[in-house]
């Protein structure tokens, strides 16, 4: 699927421009900041970044994708809604999917129920942040908003750990369809 595969809610040309001139002037903003000021949803401005930067694979890749997550060691889950950005590091455990539900067990401080029919799309990010390259997974569910993230970990020198920034390489190749810029 190419991230202009799904469906893009700009009211028009001019804020498609104005967000792509937010993030050339501020290449590492936060990318919520920007679907907030230009009132688009999270996933519009993921898929005005270079495809460099943003690739989405479909939904229906979700089980594959969370059982290669649940063999990279210690990663960093993150929730930002408009009240906070909730962060935790651990490692990814398996799920199972039972009564409309993906649940989380394992021996992770991470658990819970995603009702993960509401995934729309996978996105593989690499762009910078805070001028230091990062990586994650972000997914999306159908109003374009985040439902969560997974970000590659960092070493003790605040360097994106080898082997999981391979294994998002060769998972994004695996999974994801770029657009054409």
């Amino acid at each position: 699927m190419t991230l202009s595969a799904l469906a893009s809610s700009f009211r028009d040309s001019t804020t498609e421009s104005a967000v792509r001139a937010a993030l050339r002037d501020n290449p590492d903003g936060v990318l919520e900041v920007i679907a907030n000021e230009h009132s688009v949803p999270y996933r519009d401005v993921l898929d005005c970044l270079p495809s460099a930067n943003a690739a989405a694979a479909p939904k229906e890749s979700f089980d594959g994708i969370w059982e290669d997550l649940t063999g990279w060691g210690t990663v960093v889950f993150i929730v930002h809604t408009a009240d906070g950005v909730f962060e935790t590091e651990c490692t990814i455990p398996p799920g199972t999917h039972a009564r409309g539900y993906f649940n989380i067990h394992g021996d992770s401080p991470l658990g819970g129920h995603l009702k993960i029919e509401r995934c729309a799309a996978i996105y593989f990010v690499d762009r910078p942040f805070f001028k230091r390259r990062s990586c994650s997974l972000q997914f999306i569910n159908g109003e374009g908003q985040a439902m969560f993230k997974i970000f590659v970990g960092r070493d003790a020198d605040k360097n994106l750990k080898p082997d999981q920034l391979a294994r998002f390489e060769a998972l994004r190749a695996a999974t994801a369809s770029a657009k054409n810029d």
